[in-house]
């Protein structure tokens, strides 16, 4: 594992090019950061700067090269490098409140996006007239959309959303793509078509993921718990309540095997094997020594005496010293991903290995 600091300033998001040597990361502001590494050092060498609210989502798209970026302005932008410089095509998305998640399908040739429009815009590109168009999602979604995920047939997309509930929707569009086979989640498809539907997730659903095979899903809720709905076994739905704070992102890394963080600072290893197995497996992170660990109790009180406080309680024993946002594959081995990366509120970024 190895940390790497982006300055002060929250990092709300991030994205990898298709070789990981460039990052792609907003720093909780309108602006996009594009750094590359450069030996031991990341050194910026793009700035998008064309949206005029916070940036909320990013995503690139390694086939085609292209970044696509969503900001509580209500607006998404296509950015596409020529002659060294990205240019911003503006999406037409169709939104009244702010948007807030954005993914790129597996074939790249479409995206989905989230916003607090109770909607979900499906992009794709409409080459006649040389732009992107959207189609809505609004059936039976409630509230703001928080998290999205594409299923591996490139059709099917999962969201979590503000109103404790989590689906799985279609997103066949026939002008740009054949018609689908069917699925563990069912065979009839048409756009907007509500293949799963959690009722009651226990709390805002702040992250989706499917499985390699796109037969399970995964999700994780501010009421601690993380669930897996099993498409294979009737839809079955597994959830585990644990002890920690509320998780934030969650990945599959391999076919049994989940990884998760948030407000607690570290990944999670969880691991599902069928319906009623779900289980938490270790933390991820290695603990610091801290001064504190080995301090006598005398010098404890004295502490407590001289500055009301305890030395170095503002220090955590992670290497992320506050909630992780965001966790992104970096490298994978068949189906299993072999390294992944975490950004937090502390502008840090964290490249973990898995074994």
């Amino acid at each position: 594992m190895s940390l790497y600091s982006f300055g002060l300033e929250p990092l709300s998001c991030h994205a990898w090019n298709k070789d990981r040597t460039q990052i792609a990361l907003s720093p909780n502001n309108n602006d996009v950061m594009i750094y590359e590494k450069k030996g031991k050092e990341w050194v910026k060498i793009h700035e998008l700067t064309e949206h005029s609210g916070r940036i909320t989502g990013i995503d690139w798209a390694p086939e085609t090269n292209r970044i696509v970026t969503c900001a509580s302005d209500r607006n998404a932008y296509v950015w596409t490098l020529r002659d060294g410089q990205w240019k911003p095509t503006l999406v037409l998305v169709r939104i009244n409140r702010a948007a807030t998640c954005v993914k790129w399908s597996p074939q790249e040739n479409k995206f989905a996006l989230g916003s607090g429009a109770r909607l979900i815009s499906i992009c794709y590109f409409e080459k006649e007239n040389d732009w992107w168009l959207s189609k809505h999602i609004k059936k039976a979604i409630r509230s703001t959309v928080l998290s999205l995920d594409w299923h591996p047939n490139n059709i099917l997309l999962a969201a979590g959303s503000a109103d404790l509930h989590c689906r799985i929707f279609s997103t066949y569009i026939k002008d740009i793509e054949d018609k689908p086979g069917p699925t563990a989640w069912g065979a009839k498809m048409p756009f907007g078509e509500v293949l799963l539907e959690h009722k009651d997730c226990g709390g805002w659903v702040h992250g989706v993921s499917f499985s390699p095979s796109g037969d399970q899903l995964v999700w994780v809720s501010h009421n601690s718990s993380i669930s897996v709905a099993d498409g294979a076994k009737s839809k079955e739905v597994t959830t585990l309540t644990t002890e920690r704070l509320p998780l934030q992102s969650v990945l599959y890394v391999s076919p049994t095997e989940i990884v998760a963080a948030g407000h607690d600072c570290c990944p999670y290893k969880f691991s599902y094997q069928g319906p009623g197995t779900l289980a938490f497996e270790k933390k991820l992170d290695v603990p610091k020594q801290t001064k504190q660990s080995t301090m006598s109790a005398m010098q404890h009180f004295k502490n407590l005496d001289k500055k009301a406080t305890e030395e170095d309680s503002s220090e955590l024993g992670t290497l992320h010293q506050n909630s992780i946002t965001q966790l992104c594959v970096i490298s994978k081995a068949g189906e299993n991903v072999s390294s992944y990366s975490s950004v937090g509120l502390d502008g840090a970024m964290v490249i973990w290995d898995l074994p």
